[in-house]
C-alpha cells in the first residue's frame, strides 16, 4: 500500500478533530480574491463532473523545485488526464493525482493508493501556510514519500504547516474547486467522483 491518505495515521485524526470546528464555520467559504500569477509555470486543469470548468494553479518552484518539476513532467506526459478526485472532505480539501489507480476510465477501487513511475520526492517543507486555495503534496507517514498525488485546500489548515510540501496556489477557478463532488464519511471517499479531464502546463 502506498499513499492512501493525505494525512497518515494519528496526524489525520488530529486534522479531522480540528476540521470538526471548521465544518460549522467554513461550510460556505467566501470567494477568494484572485491571487497574482507568479513566475513559475501554471497548471491548467479542466474539470468535469459536478464541478465543470477550468482551474489554474500557479506552481511555486522557489518553494519546492523537485516537486514542481515532477508534477509538471507528469502533466506534460498527459499522466494526470482522466484522473479522479478520489478523496474530498467538505471544509478541508480535495485530493487527486493518483496516475496509477485513479483513472476514471479504469478501476478506481484502489484510487489513492498509487503514485507514478517516477521516484518518490524528498520533502521540501517551507514556511508557506496552508491557506484556502493552497496546493500541497499528499504522502504517507514517510515525509519523503510524495510522488504524484496532490490536494487543494477548501479552507485554512494550519495543522499541515511544516508537515506537507506546498507546491502551488489556485489563481483562477476556485469557484470550480468549491463545486468538486464531496465524499462520504470521515475519510472523504467519493462515489462516482469528478475528474481532471486534462492537465496542461503553461510556462
Amino acid at each position: 500500500m502506498r499513499k492512501d491518505t493525505l494525512i497518515a495515521g494519528s496526524f489525520f485524526a488530529v486534522g479531522l478533530a480540528v476540521l470538526g470546528g471548521w465544518t460549522l464555520s467554513q461550510t460556505a467559504t467566501p470567494a477568494m480574491a484572485q491571487a497574482a500569477d507568479g513566475p513559475g509555470p501554471n497548471l491548467v486543469i479542466e474539470i468535469d463532473g459536478e464541478a465543470k470548468g477550468t482551474v489554474v494553479i500557479d506552481m511555486l518552484p522557489d518553494l519546492a523545485p523537485k516537486h514542481v518539476a515532477q508534477i509538471t513532467s507528469l502533466a506534460e506526459q498527459g499522466a494526470y488526464d482522466d484522473v479522479v478526485f478520489h478523496r474530498v472532505i467538505n471544509g478541508f480539501m480535495a485530493q487527486t493525482g493518483d496516475v496509477q489507480y485513479g483513472k476514471a476510465s479504469g478501476d478506481t477501487a484502489r484510487a489513492g493508493m498509487g503514485g507514478s513511475d517516477l521516484p518518490d520526492i524528498p520533502a521540501e517543507f517551507s514556511d508557506e501556510s496552508f491557506e484556502r486555495g493552497i496546493v500541497g503534496m499528499a504522502r504517507s507517514q514517510n515525509p519523503d514519500s510524495a510522488n504524484s498525488q496532490f490536494f487543494i485546500m477548501f479552507a485554512p489548515g494550519p495543522f499541515l504547516n511544516g508537515q506537507y510540501t506546498v507546491v502551488g496556489r489556485v489563481i483562477e477557478g476556485m469557484d470550480v474547486v468549491d463545486n468538486i463532488k464531496r465524499g462520504a464519511g470521515s475519510n472523504g471517499e467519493v462515489s462516482n467522483p469528478d475528474k481532471m479531464v486534462s492537465v496542461t502546463v503553461q510556462k
